[in-house]
């Protein structure tokens, strides 16, 4: 499976072209659908193009989204920088009035549990972000709902091409006790290229888009997030 992450946490300054509003992550979400991505990552922005969870915003986004990719499954962050208290984000997540078929949960921040557990009573599928480098291994698999949850996303910070193939070989190896949980593997910006090619070979599902890298494989600036996906498509064998 390949999910496209349409603007993740960046800036009109890092991307100019970055999609931000709700009718520019529609349009978007249907071109990289169209060239082959088969679920949606996207983080929900206020009037200031800030993430948020604010249950307006999240009903916004998620909204023009489906209908502009009809029947592909959505998820939203949660990630602790949109709001930093975790039971504040918590209850932000208990006030949405349109669900996100699934929203990603880091475990390295403080409070995961806690979204968690409100996202899992809303029927809201997780995914469960694992960064490497992190204790969040550890805090993930010490929640006792660990295997309820959608998918893990295995994200790798560490940015060089040449050793994030082995840094992903290691947070893979310490997830095994989750071997029953689907695994997304990720790279983001130098190394998001290398990781997607090891995630191909081994068949794991992975992701691409703005969020995780700005360039092409061969170094030129990517325009959307459809080329990502297209340039995706020609490496999945």
């Amino acid at each position: 499976m390949l999910q496209v992450c349409l603007n993740g946490a960046r800036t009109r300054a890092e991307c100019p072209h970055l999609p931000v509003t709700p009718q520019e992550l529609a349009a978007a979400a249907r071109a990289a659908v169209a060239a082959g991505a088969r679920d949606i990552h996207l983080h929900p922005r206020n009037a200031d193009g800030e993430d948020t969870l604010e249950p307006a915003a999240v009903a916004a986004a998620l909204t023009a989204v489906r209908a502009a990719a009809p029947g592909v499954p959505v998820g939203v962050t949660t990630g602790a920088w949109a709001t930093p208290d975790p039971a504040e984000r918590a209850s932000q997540v208990c006030s949405w009035t349109v669900l996100p078929d699934h929203a990603s949960v880091n475990w390295h921040e403080d409070g995961a549990a806690t979204v968690a557990a409100t996202l899992l009573d809303r029927g809201i599928g997780i995914e469960a972000g694992i960064y490497s480098g992190t204790q969040a291994v550890r805090r993930f698999l010490g929640w006792t709902d660990s295997h309820r949850v959608l998918r893990v996303l295995a994200e790798i910070t560490d940015t060089d091409p040449r050793t994030a193939p082995r840094t992903a070989a290691g947070l893979l190896g310490e997830l095994r006790p989750a071997a029953e949980s689907p695994v997304l593997l990720h790279g983001g910006d130098e190394a998001a290229w290398a990781v997607l090619e090891m995630a191909a070979s081994l068949r794991l599902d992975m992701r691409i888009g703005l969020e995780d890298v700005l360039q092409l494989p061969d170094g030129t600036t990517a325009e959307t997030n459809a080329d990502l996906v297209r340039a995706a498509r020609g490496i999945i064998p």
